[in-house]
């Protein structure tokens, strides 16, 4: 894709500069934008071909044509959703803004409909017991469970092939074999699975170890127990664009006393808040490593994930966190079990 930050364009530059921009990156667009980056129009080869016709001087500033409060998308919207936007109001390109309205990247209809082919492994830890989730999980590996219409970890790989992944490995213990005669090597959903088998508990970090061979690219490991709409593709972008050894998703999570919970000095009261909320951040399970990180695991030892990014901080090691904004759900216990298939349809169906 051309570079979408040469159609950037302040709102006071010359029509005869869009032109040029236009013309110049093939994308047939120019973002209009303020010193901070802030979406304030577009131009657009059809905006141009009007204003001639209109009289307009081509000295003109751009602000005199440009097209005020365009459709733009957020980064947190997933590819079908743009595309289905593009399509209702017919147009090619769109800007990507991010929470402030400030522009941070261009889609294209011609980049959105070709096939996207990612290199990059992922691996999903499908080797739990799910005790949790007893009586079901007695018979039933967790990552078999259904929600909704498939198997959760079937539910897993389809949103990493929206995105373009087609290398897995899943890490299985618990049942394992139930899980390799359903998914075999991939091939009926067209990617490629290999299978790491933990002989004994290695922990969310611990059989990474077992991977058979050197990444020159980053990985996306996840917990295989979750649903969710995160955009993988972003994410990755995000780890690179960081440059960061290693990367977490997380996820805001609120927890609310359900009592008054007292203010005192000296051993005097001086104030009570009745049930206040509290907000943190938590570890959402969803993780991107470089083999940088990978050699930093012991072999052979039960080792978990907190422990390797305790580990990289120490060595100074950069690691940044990804915010998950988009649906999420850890199937841990009966009643998310149930949660998770009522929302089947709003987000998977």
């Amino acid at each position: 894709m051309k570079d979408w930050l040469q159609t950037l364009i302040k709102p006071s530059e010359r029509i005869l500069t869009a032109i040029e921009i236009i013309d110049r990156e093939a994308l047939q667009i120019a973002i209009v934008v303020d010193e901070g980056k802030k979406l304030l129009g577009i131009i657009t080869d059809g905006d141009i071909r009007r204003a001639i016709l209109q009289g307009i001087d081509l000295q003109e500033p751009v602000n005199r044509i440009m097209t005020k409060n365009p459709v733009a998308v957020t980064i947190w919207e997933e590819r079908k959703d743009i595309l289905a936007k593009m399509t209702s109001k017919e147009i090619h390109q769109i800007p990507i803004v991010n929470d402030e309205g400030i522009v941070v990247g261009l889609e294209t209809m011609d980049r959105i409909l070709k096939p996207l082919c990612q290199d990059n492994i992922v691996v999903l830890m499908a080797g739990g017991l799910g005790s949790r989730l007893m009586p079901l999980t007695e018979t039933c590996p967790k990552p078999l469970l259904k929600i909704g219409e498939k198997p959760l970890m079937e539910i897993i790989v389809d949103n990493f092939k929206e995105y373009g992944f087609r290398k897995f490995y899943f890490s299985v213990n618990y049942k394992a074999k139930m899980i390799e005669e359903y998914f075999g090597d991939g091939s009926r959903w067209e990617i490629d699975i290999k299978y790491i088998h933990e002989t004994k508990k290695l922990g969310t970090a611990g059989a990474l170890e077992l991977i058979p061979e050197r990444v020159d690219k980053p990985i996306i490991v996840m917990n295989g127990d979750l649903l969710t709409k995160v955009n993988f593709e972003q994410l990755l972008a995000f780890h690179n664009k960081n440059q960061a050894t290693a990367t977490m998703c997380v996820r805001d999570y609120e927890f609310i006393i359900p009592y008054g919970v007292t203010r005192i000095e000296d051993n005097k009261l001086v104030g009570i808040s009745e049930k206040p909320s509290h907000h943190c951040f938590i570890n959402a399970g969803i993780y991107v490593l470089n083999q940088e990180a990978l050699d930093q695991i012991p072999k052979h030892t039960f080792y978990n994930m907190n422990q390797l990014f305790e580990k990289l901080l120490k060595q100074g090691k950069k690691t940044s966190v990804f915010p998950i904004r988009e649906y999420w759900m850890d199937i841990g216990q009966i009643n998310d079990f149930e949660r998770a298939n009522l929302d089947y349809k709003d987000y998977f169906g």
